[in-house]
């Protein structure tokens, strides 16, 4: 029950059910090299094509030996420093795992209010935005609660910091913004009785916790961890 509330937030922060969870980046694909030979069984192009997808590397001649060109990320050794620091204790650990799992959904917060943005731009009815916020606020109910009530209590607590880093607004503003004062302060209240402050700020310069947080999150938006 007391998590809940993160329904409410993703709800709130939301626009249409027609977006899915951002995907989480995922490790680099080594570059594979297919060799053809002249067997009798040797299969045609397009069997190759069907069975394994060929990738087309650089490659410089020298000599009688071929020397594989690949691109290599460029890699701030001093942001992977301080991650290795973070996640040589165990709570650091269980962060960065909180972070990673409460991230997409930050993500998504972000990106549904821009659509909501966009989508409202032009409606001047009043009554025709209740009537589609509220039309959104099930479909999105429908597609992530389950998912979000399975959230820890310290998962859900960095989401609404990291909510308010995509956004640049408070979860608490974006209920206001979305759905009025009164309704704010309703939900406010309903967090406050589950530890929750939907007015807490991401403040990484002065809050060490959002320091070891804004360093796992830059080097996930690389694609680095």
């Amino acid at each position: 029950m007391k998590k809940v509330i993160l329904a409410i937030l993703l709800m709130m922060a939301s626009t249409t059910g027609f977006s899915q969870l951002i995907a989480k980046k995922g490790s680099a694909i080594k570059p594979k090299i297919t060799v053809r030979t002249s067997s009798a069984s040797q299969k045609t192009a397009s069997d190759n094509k069907a069975d394994k997808p060929i990738n087309v590397v650089y490659a410089r001649i020298d000599g009688k030996d071929t020397l594989l060109i690949v691109y290599l990320p460029e890699v701030d050794i001093d942001l992977m420093n301080r991650y290795y620091q973070i996640t040589s204790s165990r709570q650091g650990q269980r962060l960065a795992n909180n972070v990673r799992k409460v991230y997409p959904y930050a993500k998504l917060a972000s990106d549904k209010l821009h659509e909501y943005d966009t989508l409202l731009a032009g409606i001047e009815s009043e009554s025709e935005r209740r009537r589609m916020m509220k039309a959104a606020e099930k479909e999105i109910s429908d597609q992530y609660t389950a998912e979000l009530e399975r959230l820890t209590f310290s998962q859900g607590a960095i989401l609404i910091r990291l909510i308010d880093r995509e956004t640049g607004n408070t979860s608490y503003q974006l209920v206001q913004e979305l759905r009025g004062k009164v309704r704010a302060f309703f939900y406010q209240g309903f967090a406050r009785l589950w530890g929750y402050n939907l007015k807490s700020e991401y403040d990484p310069k002065n809050n060490p916790e959002d320091d070891e947080i804004e360093t796992i999150v830059t080097l996930l938006e690389r694609g680095q961890i």
